[in-house]
């Protein structure tokens, strides 16, 4: 990481965590990690307030924000973006939006090719795979499980895990381009929310 990074905070709430990471100039991180599977938006900016005062550091010193986009829990996504979108425009920075399935695939072994396979209940699974870590060979997909396991070729390193190395996100974000990775949710699946039409015409 070079000298010049910039000061990168990074948003996950994709998952049932609270995950944050914050980038240094100097590339050191420091993060901030809470199991939870509710409750983001009551904790969120207070857990980013304490990784930013601990650092010495405050609002005014971030030079960039990373959100993943999903596809994971519906609430949870827009909790993260929210908070992202919110400091970004606050703050007059680029956010970078990370789909969650590229951000696993930033924990594979350089060089190497990645198979994430995340369960997405219901019989399914969300498959991407990728050429080297952060490289996608095509769009993710909703597969059935059946489906997604044929799909992992014997070269792949085979990612599982839904959640991720909040670190290299961060790291992903500080060179990425913001334009080509726009701060919306990817859901792949719909959204499990759905419009209320109860006595009213339903929201298309």
């Amino acid at each position: 990481m070079p000298s010049s990074a910039p000061i990168t905070l990074a948003i996950d709430t994709a998952a049932p965590r609270l995950q944050l990471a914050l980038l240094m100039a100097d590339g050191t991180s420091d993060v901030s990690v809470d199991e939870i599977g509710t409750g983001h938006a009551e904790l969120i900016f207070a857990r980013i307030e304490t990784l930013l005062a601990r650092n010495g550091l405050a609002y005014g010193d971030l030079q960039r924000l990373a959100v993943t986009t999903g596809p994971g829990s519906f609430t949870g996504l827009r909790i993260g973006l929210s908070a992202a979108r919110g400091v970004a425009l606050a703050r007059s920075i680029p956010v970078v939006g990370v789909p969650s399935l590229l951000a696993l695939s930033l924990s594979g072994e350089a060089a190497r090719s990645v198979c994430v396979l995340v369960d997405a209940r219901r019989g399914e699974a969300y498959f991407q795979a990728f050429s080297a870590p952060g490289v996608p060979e095509g769009p993710a997909r909703l597969m059935t499980m059946e489906a997604a396991r044929a799909a992992v070729r014997p070269d792949c390193v085979l990612i599982e895990t839904p959640f991720v190395d909040i670190v290299h996100v961060a790291r992903f974000a500080a060179s990425a381009d913001p334009v080509a990775f726009a701060p919306e949710a990817a859901y792949i699946r719909d959204a499990d929310a759905k419009p209320q039409t109860n006595k009213r015409i339903a929201r298309l």
